[in-house]
């Protein structure tokens, strides 16, 4: 089904090109332009869109604020960020944005974020698109083995390949991929990755994929517990 989208910016320019870019992409279906928060409300108080596109630093009401009134709707529409600054990236996350794409935005890059959009919704995200190259590829949650903080950033290590560095926090992260759990304030591990529990002392690692970690007292109880409720069989 096609999306249904509203883009909101206070620069011309930038809303021609994404409004062009949107209306040449065959997932998208009726698009509507607003140039600040108060022309974005009165529109979603006629219609109903299942994305919208927002600038951070508008006039007013920013972006940031709009999301958060827009979260607040019964049937509140995806979020998307559309900007210049990379700065405000944990911020979106923060208020539930589903996708952070900076400008100038290219229509590979665009498509990504709406494939992932309509795909999963904002439900336990599948996917995550990361820079790697100069291009911006996505990665999957199921390839994915270990996550390790690193400062503003998180670090995703994967089965195979390299590691891709992601602007959002752990404990959003932890929120959205059920299948993984927290072993540590740095470090967040798949379940189904995790090969060996070992206790030596006071000192408690895991390994997983080959590297070991270290289990912190705090989230020791809960691993346990996860270990066991993973490992049972169907039914049992």
């Amino acid at each position: 089904m096609a999306l249904s989208i509203l883009a909101v910016d206070d620069e011309k320019p930038s809303l021609d090109e994404l409004s062009y870019l949107l209306r040449t992409s065959d997932m998208v279906g009726p698009v509507a332009v607003a140039k600040n928060a108060t022309e974005a409300l009165r529109h979603l108080r006629d219609d109903r869109f299942d994305v919208v596109l927002l600038d951070i630093r508008m006039p007013g009401l920013d972006g940031l604020e709009l999301a958060r009134v827009l979260g607040r709707f019964s049937h509140p529409p995806v979020v998307v960020f559309v900007t210049a600054h990379e700065e405000h990236a944990l911020e979106a996350f923060d208020v539930g944005a589903a996708g952070y794409l900076l400008k100038p935005v290219n229509k590979e890059r665009l498509e990504r974020v709406l494939y992932r959009v309509a795909g999963a919704g904002q439900d336990d995200l599948e996917t995550v698109s990361v820079e790697f190259a100069g291009r911006t590829i996505i990665v999957s949650r199921q390839d994915i083995s270990w996550v390790e903080a690193a400062g503003d950033y998180v670090r995703l290590h994967l089965r195979e390949g390299p590691s891709h560095l992601l602007r959002a926090s752990m404990s959003w992260l932890e929120e959205q991929w059920s299948g993984f759990v927290r072993i540590h304030r740095s470090y967040l591990v798949a379940l189904h990755d995790i090969e060996e529990l070992r206790t030596d002392g006071a000192h408690t690692s895991v390994k997983v994929a080959g590297s070991e970690l270290p289990v912190s007292r705090r989230h020791l109880r809960e691993l346990r517990d996860r270990l066991v409720r993973h490992a049972r069989p169907a039914g049992r």
